[in-house]
């Protein structure tokens, strides 16, 4: 006999690992944690496929999405806001060194993407009109590129022109920050992770995350 969801419940609320959903104990209607989760949420649907982690349900629209969720679950619950940013020590291409101490008293929109990524490259404009309203207040933004060769960024840098700090991710720093999917946004104030989301956003959704952490 199939499991009810609240026995799956009571069962996965002591487990760590993640507990399958019967299907018929799947709702009509519900959203994708990885979707959501993803920046490309698209709304409820019917989910295919649904887990129980520590007492609580995930559905799915992809039954294998949820192999990548068995990986790491912990990567797909909601961000605990404020956090301490983690290790970050990277050179931006004039050799400047952004670590721990260059985010001391400022806020920084730390912006994790790549050469290849569509969504990324459709941001920048937002992300350049963002940063010539907020400069004066000390705002500045990382543009962190997870591209696997640095001159796969280089011959890019050349036709593509950055008002900002762009920096090459050599030391994996997008998995000390949990990063899945670019582009993924932090904004970091005197070095707490104050906000974050990934996928696109219009320019007055990027301009309301910010606006609130910046010097008056």
């Amino acid at each position: 006999m199939l499991m009810s969801l609240l026995s799956l419940s009571v069962i996965a609320s002591g487990q760590d690992a993640p507990v399958e959903i019967p299907a018929k104990d799947l709702p009509k209607l519900a959203l994708c944690i990885l979707c959501e989760g993803n920046g490309v949420g698209h709304g409820e649907e019917r989910p295919v496929a649904g887990l129980m982690y520590k007492g609580k349900p995930y559905y799915f629209c992809n039954k294998k999405e949820t192999v990548d969720f068995r990986k790491n679950p912990e990567s797909y619950m909601p961000p605990i806001l404020p956090r301490a940013m983690p290790r970050f020590d990277l050179a931006d291409t004039t050799g400047q060194v952004w670590n721990a101490d260059s985010f001391k008293d400022k806020v920084v929109l730390v912006d994790f993407w790549a050469t290849w990524c569509a969504p990324c490259k459709e941001m920048k404009p937002i992300l350049d009109k963002v940063r010539a309203e907020y400069s004066p207040t000390g705002f500045e933004i990382l543009s962190v590129s997870i591209d696997e060769k640095k001159p796969t960024l280089d011959k890019f840098l050349k036709k593509t022109k950055f008002p900002n700090p762009v920096l090459w991710d050599a030391t994996a720093t997008f998995a000390a920050w949990n990063v899945r999917v670019v582009p993924t946004f932090f904004v970091v104030r005197n070095g707490e992770i104050v906000a974050q989301w990934s996928g696109k956003r219009k320019l007055d959704e990027v301009r309301a995350t910010i606006k609130p952490w910046l010097k008056s």
